[in-house]
């Protein structure tokens, strides 16, 4: 498996501020609240400050949290010590009740994401970090996006960064696994699945590991889409049509690819030592055992945008929000691989 990027890098994150009804607010401030003891690195909230001074009086009293408004990004820096700052937005967020989602702040929380694209492509920023969102509370507002990962890319095509293809990539220590169809209901995956979206995929999945991993030549391990690897054609023949030949064209390109292998002998722990990378199929083949085997501290890494973006990989956790019980591990860790992957890119970029 490859290691996770060590922390660094000086210019603040941008992380959106998500569902303010969900747990956003409260992990962004639950880990700016442990930022000496984990060594949290420099993050600003693209957001709504009044609506972070609200949950900060839910959480438990005993935690100390402070909430600061900024001008610009290049102000996190002077403030980050004494409170979390949070950026404004042009418009405000309509009255917050943890945990009951709203669709009247559909935009404000499509603002957030927004800005904190631009802020990173510009360069005033390092990298963007999502917190959660509820995609039914977008998509009452007209949302036209799958979810974060789709609308990231339409973002950077607004940036004039033209032909994006991005990636979902979940890392934690354990596991790197990446889906090649992603928010597509089931019945549609076997027409979605091509030879020319898994080779993409897998190009700029390894090129992700080069370049923000530091893994110099990644293994890939290709999982079937159909149980047993299809056992020769007779459970389905897109290993045989499709995963085969995708896989023969990689490695003739000088990629270390390998398989398709049946996904349930693929993900325990003698399997996983002999791969970097797992590319699985679809959604579930892939997120089911990150998730079995990560949902702590696993992360949302989105490859093929031309910033770095990191999420946690839950959800917003209504019934959590405001309760002090969130546990911020994921959007932690989140924080920790988007300064570290920017690090090892700048390496990267200087060995060059």
């Amino acid at each position: 498996m490859p290691a996770f990027p060590a922390d660094g890098g000086d210019k603040p994150l941008a992380v959106s501020m998500g569902d303010p009804a969900g747990i956003g607010p409260d992990i962004a401030l639950l880990s700016w609240a442990r930022r000496n003891e984990l060594s949290c690195p420099l993050f600003f909230v693209a957001g709504d400050a009044a609506a972070f001074l609200d949950r900060a009086k839910l959480l438990p009293a005993s935690t100390r949290l402070e909430v600061q408004s900024i001008q610009e990004p290049e102000e996190a820096g002077e403030v980050f010590a004494n409170a979390l700052p949070v950026l404004p937005l042009t418009s405000s967020c309509a009255a917050v009740s943890a945990g009951k989602p709203d669709s009247a702040n559909a935009g404000v929380i499509i603002e957030s994401i927004e800005k904190a694209v631009a802020l990173t492509i510009s360069g005033r920023s390092s990298a963007v970090v999502t917190s959660p969102i509820a995609k039914f509370v977008l998509l009452q507002k007209g949302f036209a996006h799958a979810g974060h990962t789709e609308f990231l890319a339409e973002l950077a095509c607004r940036h004039n960064h033209s032909g994006v293809f991005p990636v979902m990539l979940m890392a934690s220590k354990v596991l790197v696994a990446v889906p090649v169809t992603v928010h597509i209901p089931f019945r549609e995956v076997p027409a979605k699945l091509t030879k020319a979206r898994l080779t993409r995929t897998a190009k700029i999945t390894n090129e992700g590991l080069r370049r923000y991993f530091g893994v110099e030549r990644p293994r890939l391990a290709v999982c079937g889409l159909n149980p047993h690897a299809g056992e020769n054609g007779e459970l389905g023949r897109e290993e045989i049509e499709i995963i085969s030949p995708a896989v023969e064209e990689l490695r003739s390109e000088g990629i270390a690819a390998t398989g398709p292998f049946p996904a349930d002998t693929l993900f325990h722990k003698e399997a996983r030592d002999h791969y970097d990378a797992v590319l699985a199929m679809y959604h579930d083949q892939a997120l089911i055992p990150f998730k079995t085997l990560s949902f702590e501290d696993g992360v949302n890494v989105t490859l093929g945008l031309p910033f770095i973006r990191t999420s946690p990989d839950h959800g917003t956790a209504f019934p959590l929000a405001g309760t002090g019980r969130a546990n911020p591990a994921s959007f932690l860790a989140a924080l920790n691989l988007a300064s570290g992957m920017g690090k090892t890119a700048s390496h990267a970029l200087s060995r060059d």
